[in-house]
């Protein structure tokens, strides 16, 4: 039998089960039900979403964004250890605190490394178009165990505190998996085309540094509007990058995808779409400000942003 991504959609899908389960019973939750069927539905897709028509999954998909738009994801304020008992905990375990979550990124890179020498009898143990994402879930649940050994705690306590970190992200927890169809949705719609010609009919290509600003800009914009630099990369390189840095200045691919992607993840700083990096720490942290992270990182992104754009007008035509 191979290990397919499918095992680890399911278990997202289980751990939202429970999560959309704690959030209904919890009659101190302000929107217990509609944040409850909102994670419920979320998991459904994880689990059955293969054997769904697609129409059913764009209507979940679709009863989520209302269940979310009309304010029924709210968070509430789950029932925590005391700070007593955080405090004693943490300082009995010092840094080994760091040991599950490095445990991890040493997993998956083992198990990407070396899925290639697992096949037996001409079946790979591991699905090898995914090995890194299934790598990852075995680090997760490795992670995890250390970590119930570590802190003699239990799996329910984890499920308590994975319930508090979603409560806290709210609907933005699913918001890396939406955008990234979204750039699927843009690339399909020919969304990079009609870029191109918004460019080519109302800004001045014909110098160099121009279009060279105008596709720096573009990757840090759309990664804004979509979260995710990988989802605007296509859109730029498609309307911009390849017809016209490449096609009409003869501009060397490889810089520009490289510094072009950098250009993306200037945008990735500044946006609360980009959830995973910017909302995420914010929650752990529990800043009083949802967007104390991005105020910070704006400056050096502008900077940056700067940077990029004269470094691939020098570096692409040498």
């Amino acid at each position: 039998m191979t290990l397919t991504i499918n095992y680890l959609f399911y278990l997202v899908g289980i751990v939202l089960v429970v999560v959309g389960g704690m959030i209904i019973t919890d009659k101190s939750h302000p929107r217990r039900l509609t944040a409850g069927s909102f994670w419920l539905v979320y998991a459904l897709i994880f689990l059955i979403g293969d054997f769904l028509p697609p129409t059913v999954v764009g209507v979940l998909v679709i009863a989520m964004a209302l269940i979310a738009g009309f304010g029924g994801v709210t968070g509430a304020k789950p029932k925590m250890l005391s700070v007593e008992t955080r405090r004693q905990s943490a300082m009995r375990l010092g840094n080994k605190l760091f040991v599950p979550a490095l445990t991890i990124p040493v997993v998956t890179v083992i198990v990407t490394l070396g899925a290639k020498y697992l096949v037996f009898g001409g079946t790979p143990l591991i699905e090898l178009k995914n090995v890194t994402l299934i790598g990852f879930g075995i680090g997760c649940v490795i992670a995890l165990a250390i970590a119930c050994v570590m802190t003699r705690d239990t799996v329910g306590q984890s499920m308590k505190e994975t319930r508090r970190l979603i409560d806290a992200l709210s609907w933005a927890a699913v918001l890396p998996q939406m955008l990234g169809m979204l750039g699927l949705v843009f690339s399909d719609a020919g969304v990079g085309k009609a870029v191109a010609h918004i460019t080519t009919a109302y800004v001045n290509l014909d110098y160099r540094l121009v279009a060279v600003a105008v596709y720096c800009i573009g990757m840090a914009l759309f990664t804004m509007v979509m979260g995710n630099g990988f989802a605007a990369f296509p859109v730029m390189t498609g309307g911009v990058g390849v017809p016209i840095l490449v096609g009409v200045f003869h501009g060397n691919p490889a810089t520009m995808v490289a510094i072009g992607m950098f250009s993306g993840y200037c945008g990735t700083l500044m946006t609360p779409m980009a959830a995973n990096f910017n909302m995420v720490p914010a929650a752990l942290l529990e800043l009083p400000d949802k967007n104390a992270v991005i105020k910070v990182q704006v400056p050096t992104a502008l900077t940056l942003l700067v940077i990029n754009i004269f470094l691939l007008n020098w570096l692409m035509f040498l």
